[in-house]
């Protein structure tokens, strides 16, 4: 998902500031990343939380419910780096997390909520984001 979400992103530095609305929502570059990196670190910590036997915390996000002034500043090449660089860190936190889970521990999760492999699944929608916002490539003509 996070490769997904890093090749679409490396089209979106000359998004011409136009938000994209998809489902009744608002959808620019910068809060395409926010909500993949949000989604992965709140489904993270819930995690977490079931394993160590701890009530989870509910988060307070708004989500893509808001879209915030930073959300609609240009989306640079610095900023895809900064992305590529949190959304990898995040995805090899997951990936480290999950490898050291048992078959049992992915399908009798410990707590309240979807087993861990189904946690892991919705996780991966995160691409609905990036997907909302696409492929920004200009269009290339071909001439015959």
């Amino acid at each position: 998902m996070v490769d997904h979400v890093l090749a679409l992103a490396g089209t979106w530095t000359g998004w011409d500031g136009r938000p994209v609305t998809v489902d009744g929502r608002t959808f620019t570059p910068h809060k395409a990343i926010r909500r993949v990196a949000d989604h992965l670190l709140d489904h993270l910590a819930e995690l977490e939380a079931r394993l160590a036997g701890e009530p989870t915390q509910p988060d307070h996000w708004h989500a893509s419910a808001v879209t915030t002034p930073a959300d609609l500043a240009p989306f640079t090449a610095a900023d895809l780096d900064e992305a590529r660089s949190r959304l990898t860190r995040l995805a090899r936190i997951w990936a480290a997390r999950y490898a050291a889970l048992t078959p049992d521990q992915l399908d009798h999760s410990p707590g309240i909520g979807w087993s861990f492999r189904r946690l892991a699944l919705h996780a991966a929608e995160s691409a609905y984001y990036a997907d909302a916002v696409g492929d920004l490539r200009p269009f290339e003509r071909t001439t015959r």
